[in-house]
């Protein structure tokens, strides 16, 4: 089948789908786990995934008729899938700043990597912690700091009531209780 029927997709987009993109003008802050958990996706990416299949590629190129070859049409699918990979994680790290959240253990004001315990109005109450953008895991109880929640508890400290502006109104939050990882030594 001709390239020209098929539904492929070679612009230059580099952002990731799922990944939100990184308000204009802002640095991308990162703790130093989540900076490292980066560089060595990236290193594994240009190391040893992409390496594998530059070499799938070419032997299967070397096996004759590309437009029926599974190996070859795979294989650069995926080379592609990588390459775009690499050029969103070279310019996630060219940008990063790694703001280490253990410089602030024992504060009880809210920054980058803190902990929080909040109660909202009902009573429930809900543990976060702040991360940056790229290494947040909403599953696990992590929220970036661009987010909603993340801006309206930032800067406040434990006792304080802040407001969060939510689909629903205003809603108010109590801080219970705000803690940072302790220094490694």
């Amino acid at each position: 089948m001709s390239k020209a029927f098929t539904k492929e997709n070679d612009s230059d987009d580099d952002e990731d789908v799922g990944l939100p993109a990184l308000p204009q003008g802002t640095r991308n802050y990162m703790t130093p786990e989540g900076y490292a958990r980066l560089r060595s996706e990236f290193m594994t990416l240009l190391d040893e995934e992409r390496p594998k299949i530059v070499e799938i590629v070419s032997w299967a190129a070397k096996n004759g008729d590309r437009s029926e070859n599974g190996d070859y049409l795979y294989g650069k699918k995926r080379l592609r899938e990588i390459d775009r990979r690499l050029r969103f994680l070279t310019k996630r790290l060219d940008i990063a700043e790694v703001a280490d959240p253990s410089l602030h253990h024992g504060n009880d004001q809210i920054y980058f990597g803190a902990t929080v315990t909040y109660a909202n109005a009902r009573g429930e109450e809900r543990t976060i912690t702040i991360k940056g953008i790229d290494e947040s895991d909403s599953l696990a109880g992590e929220v970036s700091w661009v987010s909603p929640i993340a801006r309206a508890l930032l800067k406040a400290r434990e006792g304080d009531e802040v407001q969060l502006m939510t689909p629903g109104g205003i809603e108010k939050l109590e801080i219970i209780e705000v803690s940072y990882p302790k220094p490694k030594q």
